[in-house]
């Protein structure tokens, strides 16, 4: 039996590189329709909050003032986007382990989630060196 869910799984994954993504999308989104709306609802909203925080701050804060041009810039803004996801991983672990579901500012759950998400995207988008740009 494994073999065959191996088999299918391989099939699976040589579809989607071959280029089947639209089919693999749709089958998704008509097998788990809330689950995938839910994913989409939950992107535009980091997006959104992303505009907005850049919109506050500018890149700046995440490029450390530098133009990203050299490889410790680059690892100098990486370090600064580790230390704000270990900041929330840390909030995070704080109020899982204490049952809680707010932090001491009224700060749900679910948005230290989704920040400690941005800020992957936000560290991909540094590392592809697009950032400020």
């Amino acid at each position: 039996m494994s073999n065959i869910k191996e088999s299918n799984k391989k099939k699976e994954v040589s579809s989607y590189l071959a280029g089947d993504k639209e089919g693999i999308i749709t089958q998704m989104e008509l097998e788990w329709p809330e689950m995938t709306a839910e994913f989409r609802r939950l992107q535009k909203e980091q997006y959104e909050l992303f505009l907005h925080k850049q919109h506050d701050y500018g890149p700046g804060n995440i490029s450390v003032g530098s133009p990203l041009l050299t490889e410790e810039d680059i690892k100098l803004s990486l370090t600064g986007l580790w230390f704000r996801m270990n900041d929330k991983i840390q909030r995070l672990k704080t109020l899982l382990m204490s049952n809680r579901t707010h932090a001491v500012q009224d700060e749900p759950m679910e948005d230290a989630y989704l920040d400690v998400s941005n800020y992957g995207i936000m560290a991909t988008i540094v590392k592809n060196g697009k950032w400020g740009k």
